[in-house]
């Protein structure tokens, strides 16, 4: 019990900070991650609610199954698209969905980001890109998203916004900062007639880099 309300408080505080960030507008975008140590379950932010005033018992305990286990909230409408991401990518603990600008701005005219900054490559591993349009809430979106994420850790959703995937929720936010400010950058980059992106063999060097070396270890 001491950690579902660990990772409950923390998933509060990457609310707060995504909101802060001017990564979301008001009550939309949703936050989830699994409970450690149960692995086949996820904590995930209810639907419409204020970031500010969210408290741990607000949050919704779901199975990977989608069956509700905890909670008296309503969960996201996008509880089915954080439910195929963690059921296809096992490595993945959190996911963060975001209705930043920039980013948005790119899914909106259905153009994947570019791999052409070294930092967005290493968190995201490669350009971002774009999943097929599908409601928000459904299944389809969902799987969708899983199919543009592969090999990633953020993908854009078409007409919608970004989902950030990581190994933990500083992870999966950074993710979403990092691509919004590559998003930000290359738009600006195309005036001065478009981004170079990196060879694929550079960014899976990078990658790497970020993977096994960044940081203090």
């Amino acid at each position: 019990m001491k950690q579902r309300t660990l990772t409950k408080k923390m998933i509060i505080e990457t609310g707060k900070e995504m909101f802060s960030c001017g990564l979301v507008v008001g009550t939309w975008g949703n936050i989830s991650a699994r409970l450690p140590g149960e692995e086949n379950l996820l904590a995930i932010t209810p639907s419409g609610m204020d970031y500010l005033s969210l408290t741990p018992e607000d949050l919704v305990l779901a199975e990977l199954t989608g069956e509700i286990m905890e909670g008296s909230r309503k969960p996201s409408i996008e509880l089915p698209l954080h439910l195929a991401v963690y059921n296809a990518r096992p490595e993945i603990q959190a996911v963060v969905h975001v209705h930043s600008v920039y980013a948005t701005a790119w899914a909106a005219a259905r153009k994947s980001i570019p791999g052409a900054l070294e930092d967005l490559v290493q968190i995201a591993g490669g350009d971002v890109k774009v999943a097929d349009y599908a409601l928000p809430g459904t299944e389809e979106l969902g799987g969708n998203a899983v199919r543009a994420l592969k090999g990633r850790q953020g993908v854009l959703l078409a007409n919608h916004g970004l989902l950030g995937a990581g190994r933990d929720l500083k992870e999966a936010l950074k993710v979403c900062q990092i691509v919004e400010k590559a998003a930000k950058t290359l738009l600006a980059a195309q005036l001065l007639g478009g981004a170079v992106a990196l060879s694929e063999e550079d960014i899976l060097n990078m990658r790497d880099f970020y993977l096994n070396s960044y940081g203090q270890r």
